[in-house]
């Protein structure tokens, strides 16, 4: 078995093997230090598209030190993960894709909030993103409104 690193690049090509989902699986029991997620994600069906390159004003955060946020992190340990990504980040680090989930208000993001407000902070305005939804047509719709817009 080859090592795994985790990249845009090879969530591509599991992406193109028709392995996204594996992938998936691999990345947040391991680096992504998400097993929570992987588990919830296969409780039902679910349908993934990725990596896509998008704005990340595009994106919704669901995690943060903001009161309303679904997972709460107090703000010194938000910053010191954001601090951290921050440096890697200029040091080029050649992250994973951000992970969300396609919901009726927007993108969520489901893995990556660090990575989403590290980036934002250091003046990058797009991201790569896997995408998934419970509902394969919602998806497609989705994937066609994306596809248009960066045909524009």
């Amino acid at each position: 078995m080859r090592k795994l690193t985790f990249t845009v690049e090879e969530a591509e090509s599991f992406s193109n093997e028709g392995r996204l989902e594996e992938w998936i699986h691999l990345f947040l029991n391991s680096a992504g230090n998400n097993s929570g997620l992987s588990e919830g994600l296969k409780l039902e069906k679910r349908y993934f598209i990725g990596p896509v390159l998008l704005c990340l004003d595009q994106l919704y955060r669901c995690c943060g030190p903001e009161p309303e946020m679904e997972y709460y992190n107090s703000l010194e340990s938000w910053e010191v993960h954001i601090n951290k990504f921050r440096r890697l980040i200029r040091n080029g680090w050649d992250m994973p894709p951000l992970i969300c989930h396609n919901t009726d208000e927007g993108l969520s993001i489901r893995d990556g909030n660090h990575r989403h407000e590290a980036l934002k902070r250091e003046g990058i305005k797009q991201c790569w993103v896997i995408i998934w939804d419970e509902d394969e047509e919602r998806l497609q719709r989705l994937i066609n409104k994306v596809t248009n817009t960066l045909a524009l």
